[in-house]
């Protein structure tokens, strides 16, 4: 039947229309039997809900906001293909907005979506955790990922970006490097800050000397780092930057040098985007599970959206991956 509506379904089924509406809305309160046969209706009658009245009567709008620092590159994407795949699992749709490195950028966002989405998923590692928290709509429920430590009493899931950096250090330490240098992510970035902390303090538990070159986790930052370091005289045997992009820039600016890796200099990243073991050689790194972790924002938040209370965080241990750049065969 051509534009049936709820009302030619529920006297096809032979329910009322209110029994109809919460069959198809996928409400409990209803019987198994009752459910299948207004479903059945349904199909043959072609009917399509009308996602503006379906979202009155659930006082939904199926949708979830998501505000990103950017959404250029690997890491983002992966994020994003993961809170994909959940989200469309659970019948919502996700309404994208990033930062592009400017906080108030993502204040604005966070604006633009009141009364638009059911909950937010926040990825604002540059932004001050209080003008955050004045940002953030109270009656939104919110899921904050690394995020910088807040007093808001929202849910968090969190990368143990320090023990990751460490534990990439204690790699390059036992495979005889003994000069390691970190190319960093930008100042203020929560994640860059915490990586450069793990590489401090496992270079101070070996006994070595640290050795920082500033970097923007960008691609041509890690290049323009590594061309410092072959130029400048000193002598260094590894480079483990803080994220892979800036890493594979490193490893391409080497090879221009004339060095090799990892015989000459061993490299090394953090996140293990798809392009890390596709790189020649192939990059060693920390395997943050991007992917998951956008599936995993999203299942918290749908279950703070279903009414349920969720004030913890959630840390995500992140694991060494040894490929060809530093230490495998």
């Amino acid at each position: 039947m051509a534009n049936a509506t709820i009302r030619d379904v529920a006297r096809e089924a032979d329910v009322s229309v209110a029994s109809a509406s919460r069959a198809l809305n996928g409400r409990d309160n209803v019987r198994p039997e009752l459910r299948a046969r207004v479903e059945d209706a349904a199909k043959r009658l072609g009917y399509v809900p009308h996602a503006g009245a379906r979202s009155l009567s659930l006082s939904r709008t199926g949708a979830i906001g998501v505000v990103l620092p950017d959404l250029h590159g690997e890491f983002f994407s992966e994020f994003v293909r993961g809170m994909d795949r959940e989200a469309s699992a659970r019948h919502l749709h996700l309404l994208l907005s990033n930062m592009h490195a400017d906080p108030e950028q993502g204040i604005e966002a966070l604006r633009a979506m009141r009364g638009r989405v059911d909950g937010l998923v926040v990825m604002a590692p540059q932004v001050d955790a209080d003008v955050l928290g004045q940002h953030l709509p109270a009656s939104v429920p919110a899921v904050l990922v690394n995020c910088a430590p807040n007093q808001q009493q929202r849910a968090e899931l969190r990368i143990d970006n320090a023990a990751g950096a460490a534990a990439m250090v204690d790699h390059l330490v036992a495979g005889g490097r003994r000069a390691i240098v970190h190319v960093a992510g930008p100042d203020g970035n929560i994640d860059a800050e915490e990586r450069r902390r793990g590489y401090l303090d496992a270079i101070a538990r070996a006994g070595l000397k640290p050795r920082i070159v500033a970097g923007t986790f960008e691609e041509a930052s890690g290049a323009a780092a590594a061309t410092e370091l072959s130029t400048g005289g000193e002598r260094f045997d590894a480079i483990f930057a803080a994220n892979d992009m800036m890493a594979i820039g490193a490893m391409v600016a080497l090879r221009e040098a004339g060095l090799r890796v990892p015989r000459d200099v061993a490299v090394a990243g953090f996140d293990d985007i798809p392009l890390a073991r596709l790189v020649s050689p192939a990059l060693t790194t920390i395997r943050v599970g991007i992917a998951d972790a956008g599936a995993r924002a999203v299942v918290r938040l749908a279950a703070l959206i279903d009414g349920g209370e969720d004030h913890f965080v959630e840390a995500m241990v992140p694991r060494l991956v040894v490929r060809a750049s530093a230490g495998a065969d």
